[in-house]
């Protein structure tokens, strides 16, 4: 088993770095179609490194596997030349293919993706021209095959980089402290980059997950049909007389794929009872890291403005430790940082070890045997050493607490204003709304989200109750209802139009309070 790994012992070896130089040259070579190297080749395109230094790491190379050498001839104009060892080097199979693992786990390590909003309308315009093919009595599969593949590679190229993209995120916050100051510059534009797509996510995903409905209506099945007879069509023959039609075998593997990779589609964006939908979990994600990032930056805040930091108190401490000359620094150190002593009454000094190594006191010796101790009459009497001074003063923080109070008697009055412009008394339509202020309207956003994600194929009305379970949202499809309109002073939201039901479940007692 380790011979077969021996194309990756440079990634572990002395001068490692050296060897993955050398082998950088060899990939670069390849794609110039250069297929030998001399180590005089290898030595020129790496500056500062010695002609010797480069020939061992080419010896090593060829013993790893890496690379193949053979006899170099061509320059042979001595008797001495010829008994002289020269080579020239090419990549072997082994090698190419770990320069190529290298190159895809960089690339892997170092992606920092995307929440390609744009992926989202392109996939809900190929949903849409695969609805009309599904319409038709005989669709071309040509067109079929072709729609389905750009939808499969298209919704790859999402689900990929919103992966890539929130693991960068959570490193982001889980990594703030490696620079603060960039760090503020770029939570602003990464919040608005993150309530954006959450927007299209609750809008263009709403629309797809509509479109997955009317199509597995009409019958998904054979269009899946349609494209894997259409990739079987190219299966080679087997080498077997008589044996059955090579197509079968390849349509028969390759039809549970693509029955796959249409589930695939459909969990992103239709949730299931009990099992939500990866949409929905990505818009729920992408909410929860806002508010890390609002903690990060208050805690940033509060770092600059010198006020207490736990985390950066005990890095600052675990770095003395590490600077301590010695044991008996670390250790005053312990002691002045936590206070954690030695009791103060038994206290072990020269003079105490030196009347224990006279008189040992064995460890079982019952205490009312053992020598006495002699104990400070204030340690005796208050139980400490050191005596009371007056208290370190109290700041006054009225101010910031009214200012803590006002805020968030604004957000509660803003919060209930806009619970009741979206409370209806009967069925509504969603072009009846009107107009909606920005807070009223990031509500109605949450909670016709909410709604669309619980959705299932088949049912027109959906019932849901917000997560905190004050509010409950009834959404009903419409038949050539058209598109809706409702105005924001940000712009304008379109949508395909919906009988619309928010119930207001709060006490009105609480209601009122809050008003």
């Amino acid at each position: 088993m380790a011979e077969n790994f021996q194309p990756f012992a440079h990634l572990t070896a002395p001068n490692s770095a050296l060897y993955r130089q050398v082998m950088g040259v060899f990939v670069q070579a390849k794609r110039r179609f250069t297929v030998h190297l001399r180590p005089e080749d290898v030595h020129e395109t790496l500056a500062g490194v010695e002609l010797t230094s480069v020939a061992d790491a080419l010896t090593r190379l060829v013993e790893w596997g890496n690379l193949h050498a053979d006899p170099d001839t061509s320059r042979v104009t001595t008797v001495e030349d010829f008994h002289r060892a020269r080579f020239l080097y090419q990549l072997t199979e082994c090698g190419e293919a770990a320069e190529l693992a290298l190159a895809a786990y960089d690339e892997a390590l170092g992606r920092r993706g995307a929440l390609q909003a744009v992926a989202l309308s392109d996939i809900a315009t190929q949903l849409q021209a695969l609805l009309e093919l599904a319409r038709q009595s005989a669709p071309d599969p040509a067109k079929v095959h072709l729609l389905l593949r750009a939808l499969v590679d298209r919704f790859t190229d999402l689900a990929s980089n919103a992966q890539a993209f929130m693991g960068s995120l959570q490193r982001t916050i889980d990594l703030h402290d490696a620079d603060a100051d960039a760090f503020r510059a770029y939570k602003d534009r990464l919040i608005d980059y993150l309530e954006r797509f959450i927007r299209d996510l609750v809008g263009t995903g709403g629309k797809i997950a509509t479109l997955i409905d009317e199509i597995e209506l009409l019958g998904v099945g054979p269009l899946l049909d349609i494209t894997a007879w259409r990739e079987a069509e190219d299966a080679a023959p087997g080498q077997t007389e008589g044996a059955e039609d090579p197509r079968r075998p390849e349509f028969e593997r390759i039809r549970p794929l693509w029955r796959d990779r249409w589930q695939g589609v459909r969990s992103w964006f239709v949730s299931e009872q009990h099992h939500p939908s990866q949409a929905k979990l990505l818009r729920s994600q992408a909410r929860a890291s806002i508010p890390q990032l609002l903690q990060i930056v208050a805690a940033l805040n509060e770092r600059r403005a010198g006020r207490s930091d736990r985390s950066a108190d005990f890095r600052s401490l675990a770095r003395w430790f590490a600077e301590a000359p010695d044991d008996a620094a670390a250790h005053r150190l312990w002691r002045s940082a936590f206070g954690l002593s030695a009791a103060r009454h038994l206290t072990v000094d020269a003079g105490t070890l030196q009347a224990r190594d006279e008189s040992p006191v064995p460890t079982h010796t019952p205490w009312a045997q053992a020598p006495p101790l002699e104990i400070s009459p204030r340690l005796r009497k208050t139980g400490s050493y050191e005596r009371r001074g007056k208290p370190n003063r109290v700041l006054d923080r009225t101010t910031q607490r009214r200012h803590l109070a006002e805020l968030a008697a604004r957000e509660t009055t803003e919060t209930a204003a806009a619970r009741a412009a979206l409370v209806t008394s009967r069925p509504t339509r969603l072009t009846d709304l009107g107009q909606l202020d920005p807070a009223a309207f990031r509500l109605f956003l949450s909670l016709l989200g909410d709604a669309l994600s619980a959705r299932t194929p088949g049912k027109r009305t959906v019932e849901t109750t917000t997560s905190d379970g004050s509010m409950v949202i009834r959404l009903t499809a419409l038949e050539g209802a058209g598109r809706a309109a409702i105005r924001t002073p940000n712009g304008v939201f379109h949508g395909p139009d919906h009988l619309v039901e928010i119930v207001d479940l709060t006490p009105a007692e609480i209601t009122e309070a809050t008003a």
